[in-house]
C-alpha cells in the first residue's frame, strides 16, 4: 500500500516508513533502525540524553514550540522519593490538524521508542499515551505495538537487560478538545472533568497524580530516536538556526494535493502551496491562509511570501502552531469560515472561565447574526471588544484561540463583513 502522495522536495525522516504496513510491527520497525536509539539511550545517564536533545534544538511540536530538552530539564533529578510520569499528548483535535494520527497509524513503535527514551531522560517509570477516543484504528495499532514492545523486552521490567523499568499505558479520552491542553489532559487521565488547571504549580512540580510530570506531543517524541541515533549536529543540518529539523505540515483546503508533507523548517509557504501541493485547485486565486491550525490569526494572500518557521510566521503576525496549513481560495466566504471556527470553540469551551464561557458564545451569536444579514455596524466593534476581554484572561488559551481568527479577519477582510451588514453578500460566495 503506497502512501497517498510523496514529493521530491520532502525530507523524509519521521515519514520514511509511511505507507509500509510492515513498519507497524516491531520486526518491521527494526528494519528502519528501530530501538537502536533506545538501546543507546539506556546506556547513557539521563542528563546526558537531555543534553543531546538540548543540543539538537528540538522544539515541541504541539504548537508552542518550546525547547524539548529545556522542558525535560525542569523535572526533579531525584526519583527515589516519588514517581515521575511522561504523558504523550495524542489528543489531536485542532481544526486542520491531522499529523499525529498518521504517526500513530503508520509508525507506532517510532512513538513508543521516543516515549521510552524521554521517560528515561526525565527518570519516569511510567508513560501514558493519552489518545483521542475517536482514533479507533490508531488505538488498535498502538495497543498492539505496546504489547509487542513488552513481549520483546523493550518495555516493562529490566528493559534490554539495563536494569531500567518503564511501563507504557494507552489511555483513550472521550473526545473533548480541551483535553488536548496539558493540564486538562492530566485531569482527564485522573478521572476528573477535563478542565485546565491554574499554574503554578507547573506539571514538572505537581502534575498527574500530584507527581512531577512532563507532557510531550506525539511528533516531538517521534523525533527523539532519530536525534539519538544520528546526532544533534545531523538534526541541526536541517531547518533554521532557531527552528532546526523537519516538520510535518498538514495541508488542507483549496489546493490540488492535500495531506502530510515532511519538510525542513524554514520552507517557503508559497513553495508549499504552489509546488508541493500543486497550486490552488480549479485554477483559482489564493485568498488567505491559516498557517498553524484554526486558533491562529489568518494571513491574507499578500502576506504569504514568508518562510515556515516559528520566527518568520510570528513576524508576519500569526503563529506556526501545529503547522496545520488551511488554504482558502478566492471563492471562500471568510465570514462563514470564521463563524464555523468560532462555533467550534464555543462548543468546546469547558465553561470554567467566565470570559471564555460567555465570550465564545457571545461571539458565535454575533457571527451568526452577521452571516444571516442581520448584523449592525456596532457588531464589529463589539466583536473586537469581546475578543480583547477574552485574550490573556483565562486559565488556558481556548478563548484566545476563538478571538484570534475573528480579529484578524475583521482587520484584513472587513469589506466582507460590511457586505453582510449592508446585505450585499458577494456573488458566488462558497460555503466552506
Amino acid at each position: 500500500m503506497a502512501y497517498p502522495y510523496r514529493h521530491e522536495r520532502e525530507t523524509r525522516v519521521l515519514t520514511e516508513a509511511f505507507g509500509d504496513p510492515a513498519a507497524r510491527s516491531i520486526e518491521g520497525w527494526k528494519k528502519y533502525g528501530g530501538y537502536e536509539a533506545l538501546r543507546k539511550a539506556l546506556g547513557m545517564a539521563p542528563n546526558d540524553v537531555i543534553e543531546v536533545v538540548k543540543a539538537s534544538g528540538l522544539r515541541g511540536r504541539g504548537g508552542a514550540g518550546f525547547p524539548t530538552g529545556v522542558k525535560w530539564s525542569f523535572m526533579p533529578k531525584d526519583d527515589s522519593r516519588q514517581p515521575h510520569y511522561l504523558l504523550i499528548n495524542a489528543d489531536e483535535s485542532e481544526p486542520g490538524a491531522f499529523k499525529d494520527r498518521e504517526l500513530l497509524r503508520w509508525t507506532p513503535h517510532q512513538v513508543i521508542e521516543g516515549a521510552l527514551i524521554g521517560a528515561h531522560a526525565i527518570r519516569a517509570k511510567h508513560v501514558y499515551i493519552y489518545m483521542r477516543g475517536e482514533f479507533f484504528e490508531p488505538a488498535q495499532i498502538v495497543g498492539r505495538a505496546i504489547e509487542e514492545a513488552y513481549e520483546a523486552g523493550f518495555a516493562g521490567a529490566d528493559i534490554m537487560g539495563s536494569g531500567i523499568s518503564i511501563d507504557v499505558t494507552l489511555h483513550l479520552g472521550a473526545g473533548a478538545y480541551i483535553c488536548g491542553e496539558e493540564t486538562g489532559l492530566m485531569n482527564s487521565l485522573e478521572g476528573r472533568r477535563g478542565q485546565p488547571r491554574v499554574k503554578p504549580p507547573f506539571p514538572a512540580v505537581m502534575g498527574a497524580f500530584s507527581r512531577p510530570t512532563t507532557i510531550n506531543n506525539v511528533e516531538t517524541v517521534a523525533t527523539v530516536p532519530h536525534i539519538l541515533r544520528r546526532g544533534a549536529e545531523w538534526y541541526r543540518s536541517m531547518g533554521t538556526e532557531k527552528s532546526p529539523g523537519t516538520k510535518l505540515f498538514n495541508v488542507s483546503g483549496h489546493v490540488v494535493r492535500r495531506g502530510n508533507f515532511e519538510l525542513p523548517l524554514g520552507f517557503p509557504l508559497k513553495d508549499l502551496i504552489y509546488d508541493v501541493c500543486g497550486g490552488i485547485r480549479d485554477g483559482r486565486e489564493l485568498k488567505a491562509v491559516i498557517p498553524g491550525g484554526s486558533s491562529v490569526p489568518i494571513l491574507a494572500a499578500s502576506e504569504c511570501d514568508i518562510n515556515l518557521d516559528y520566527e518568520s510566521v510570528a513576524a508576519a503576525g500569526s503563529m506556526l502552531g501545529t503547522a496545520s496549513v488551511i488554504v482558502m481560495d478566492d471563492r471562500t466566504d471568510i465570514v462563514k469560515a470564521v463563524r464555523r471556527m468560532v462555533e467550534f470553540y464555543s462548543h468546546e469551551s469547558c465553561g470554567q472561565c467566565t470570559p471564555c464561557r460567555e465570550g465564545t458564545e457571545w461571539t458565535a451569536k454575533i457571527m451568526r447574526r452577521i452571516e444571516a444579514g442581520e448584523g449592525t455596524m456596532e457588531d464589529l466593534d463589539t466583536l473586537l471588544e469581546i475578543g480583547r476581554n477574552m485574550t490573556g484572561t483565562t486559565i488556558c488559551v481556548l478563548s484566545d484561540s476563538c478571538a484570534a481568527p475573528v480579529a484578524s479577519s475583521i482587520a484584513k477582510f472587513r469589506d466582507e463583513y460590511m457586505a453582510r451588514i449592508r446585505r450585499e453578500v458577494p456573488a458566488g460566495a462558497l460555503t466552506v
